[in-house]
């Protein structure tokens, strides 16, 4: 069975492209229908009422409805990540969405979007129990249901609301693992209706409603929930999806040395010689002069006390404190070409006599950026030694690759052996997470 695609809102051929002024081009194919996908999504095999306890009928569920939607990818990620270890420790199935774009986002144009709105089927972005896959084979929590499941379940009368206004004015102020205990007890003792649904207030009444909401996530309040978090089945198993996999095995030629023969004893997997940087640039030309007003430290796992790198923001009447900002969120190529320099002299150096010899000669660029600046950039690097250079928009991608592109670049961030983030991005921070999940030394995990 081949690919299925959304048909385009206007005319196809060769007119497709054509395009006008007042009409966005048309993309060609168009985004990716996952029907098989969605199937399967539908057929998990713990959509089944007649399951026994605590899955099927007489299950445990929790649904987040105030989780967020029509946000970044990376947003929406660690807020269901978190959601899945409280429903865990609740001992309640976890229910899954679809992720919703935000319009402006989503790789196709506006008269190529699907019905209802672009929404990507949660298993083409990742794998594991936040998806519906199973938890560790001695663990009996339920399995996570899709939102559609949630609906035969779960009918409407069988539902008991806890509705966020209700909680979260007691627990202004609280460190992460105090919120996440309180609502852990709730779910799980104090509620003892098998279906919860937790729902948000009018928006003008909390424009931030979730759990785990921007005010701990962009604080060291989230800090003391780490421990737990990365310890959980939530994040050991969370692994990427196939069409992710895909993408990376579709591309793996371009990761193979360009220039001279990697030295005798060092490892033949390109991962172990890359270092991947994530280079955002777009919307941070004018985000990250925003940060600099703000006074803003790094982003949630940006700010673990065992990363090597810090950022403290300068005084508000100094008049450097925006260009120190600048230079670790939006580097120029010269500070770029210095600071890899340094990461990649640090790594090598700080290998233990036992561990083999270290040499990173594989250069992958995770940006959103090209033209004339990502090509100073890459021309800097091979006059520093860096023959196998990569880009994001170097990579051959399907339209189903194409749409979770974001997913891939997190794996070959995830990855590579060393990986320089950006410590105002929750891409970075995730990725951060995922590589402390994998036992990776905080020497590999650096910051702009």
């Amino acid at each position: 069975m081949g690919v299925e695609y959304y048909s385009a809102a206007a005319g196809t051929g060769s007119d497709a492209n054509a395009g006008s002024d007042a009409e966005p081009k048309l993309k060609l194919p168009g985004p990716p229908a996952f029907t098989a996908l969605r199937k399967w999504e539908d057929e998990l095999p713990q959509h089944n009422l007649d399951l026994p306890f605590p899955e099927g009928k007489t299950g445990r569920y929790v649904k987040f409805s105030n989780q967020m939607n029509f946000v970044g990818w990376n947003n929406c990620l660690n807020e269901r990540l978190m959601n899945l270890h409280l429903a865990h420790a609740s001992h309640r199935a976890y229910v899954f969405s679809p992720f919703l774009w935000a319009p402006e986002h989503y790789p196709w144009p506006a008269p190529q979007h699907p019905p209802g709105g672009p929404r990507t089927p949660l298993n083409a972005l990742l794998a594991g129990p936040l998806a519906g896959g199973a938890w560790d084979p001695s663990d009996p929590a339920p399995r996570s249901v899709s939102e559609a499941w949630w609906d035969v379940v779960c009918p409407r009368d069988e539902r008991k609301i806890v509705y966020t206004q209700d909680i979260k004015p007691l627990l202004v102020g609280k460190d992460a693992l105090a919120v996440f205990e309180y609502w852990a007890k709730l779910l799980g003792e104090a509620v003892k209706e098998r279906c919860v649904e937790v729902v948000p207030p009018a928006y003008e009444v909390d424009s931030m409603p979730q759990i785990f909401d921007l005010w701990l996530w962009g604080t060291t309040r989230i800090l003391d929930l780490f421990p737990s978090f990365l310890a959980s089945p939530a994040s050991r198993l969370l692994s990427a999806s196939p069409i992710v996999l895909s993408a990376l095995d579709r591309n793996a030629y371009l990761f193979l040395p360009r220039g001279p023969r990697p030295p005798s004893g060092v490892s033949r997997n390109p991962y172990d010689r890359m270092l991947a940087i994530h280079l955002r640039r777009g919307d941070y030309l004018r985000h990250c002069r925003s940060l600099a007003a703000w006074g803003s430290t790094y982003y949630s796992w940006a700010l673990l006390p065992n990363l090597t790198d810090r950022f403290e923001p300068l005084p508000a009447e100094d008049p450097a404190r925006e260009e120190k900002m600048l230079a670790h969120c939006l580097p120029t190529a010269e500070q770029l070409v210095k600071r890899i320099a340094e990461v990649r002299e640090d790594y090598v150096q700080a290998a233990a006599p036992t561990s083999g010899k270290r040499y990173l000669d594989v250069l992958y660029l995770l940006t959103n950026e090209h033209g004339s600046w990502l090509d100073g950039v890459k021309k800097e690097m091979v006059g520093m030694g860096w023959n196998t250079i990569i880009t994001t928009r170097d990579l051959v991608l399907d339209p189903e690759q194409e749409e979770v592109s974001m997913a891939v670049d997190m794996e070959v961030g995830r990855r590579a052996a060393v990986f320089v983030g950006n410590g105002w991005s929750s891409f970075t921070s995730n990725i951060i997470h995922q590589r402390f999940a994998d036992g990776r030394d905080p020497i590999s995990i650096r910051l702009t």
